[in-house]
């Protein structure tokens, strides 16, 4: 079986491609390949296709199998799609399980995307949190989000804050990805808790996006926001204040092939 390494800012994936491959192949897949030291390794498991009018198809499935929308990934599978040569313009549709998105190859190993509407974010969310969380706003950007801000990023415990959060009953059964996000010089810098994954991931699309939505909203940034993922990468986020939400959103980021194979 032929792969692709793909990587979004340190969010990697595997990329497969043809085949016809159903839901419960691609579940179990997910699992087997994003295995770390045992596999390939990666975050998720991208499955990119030819799709309809030039569009192309994308499906996204995280390192424990379950199907989800991924800003990254989607990302990723749009570069990947234009250098392999599935598609000829530099832009296109993605269709995903958020919808169909517009993507646009915006440079070398750098893609522009539109990312769904916020219809409303809750700002100051009430729950009962963790000990030393002072504000959480609470957001869907394609999957749920919190946002928590802090002083420094870089000193929060990533991994046993954001798996304390997790699954806060405030969020409901599904439960949130957690973003821990501090602001410095109009740069905010940001670190995700990922579902799926269970563990920090170095970059988190529809995170970044939902932590750009939370800063303009809350009045301490204008867009464009410009924010820096925990790999280092730099985005920048788009987006339109309307009302409790955002519209027109759109992240540009880093996107690239890492390299291929064959397994």
């Amino acid at each position: 079986m032929k792969f692709w390494k793909m990587s979004g800012a340190g969010n990697d994936f595997v990329l497969l491609t043809g085949g016809g491959l159903g839901t419960g192949a691609l579940k179990k897949l997910a699992v087997r390949l994003c295995g770390r030291r045992l596999a390939i390794g990666a975050d998720g498991l991208l499955y990119v296709n030819k799709g309809r009018g030039g569009g192309v198809d994308v499906r996204y499935f995280n390192s424990d199998g379950s199907e989800a929308f991924c800003g990254n990934g989607s990302r990723c599978a749009a570069w990947w799609a234009w250098r392999s040569g599935l598609v000829k313009s530099r832009k296109f549709s993605l269709a995903t399980l958020a919808g169909v998105l517009p993507a646009e190859i915006a440079g070398r190993d750098s893609v522009r995307m539109r990312m769904p509407d916020v219809a409303s974010a809750a700002l100051n969310f009430k729950g009962r949190y963790p000990s030393g969380v002072k504000a959480v706003h609470f957001l869907n950007t394609g999957v749920p989000h919190a946002v928590v801000p802090v002083g420094d990023a870089e000193k929060v415990d990533v991994e046993g804050l954001g798996r304390a959060l997790r699954y806060n009953r405030a969020f409901g059964p599904a439960g949130a990805n957690v973003n821990f996000v501090s602001l410095r010089g109009g740069l905010a810098r940001i670190r995700t808790y990922e579902r799926g994954v269970e563990g920090e991931t170095l970059a988190c699309g529809t995170g970044i996006t939902a932590a750009a939505v939370a800063l303009a909203l809350s009045g301490k940034v204008k867009p464009p926001v410009r924010l820096a993922a925990r790999s280092g990468g730099r985005f920048k986020v788009w987006l339109t204040v309307s009302g409790a939400g955002a519209s027109d959103i759109r992240i540009q980021g880093p996107a690239k092939i890492v390299f291929k194979g064959e397994i």
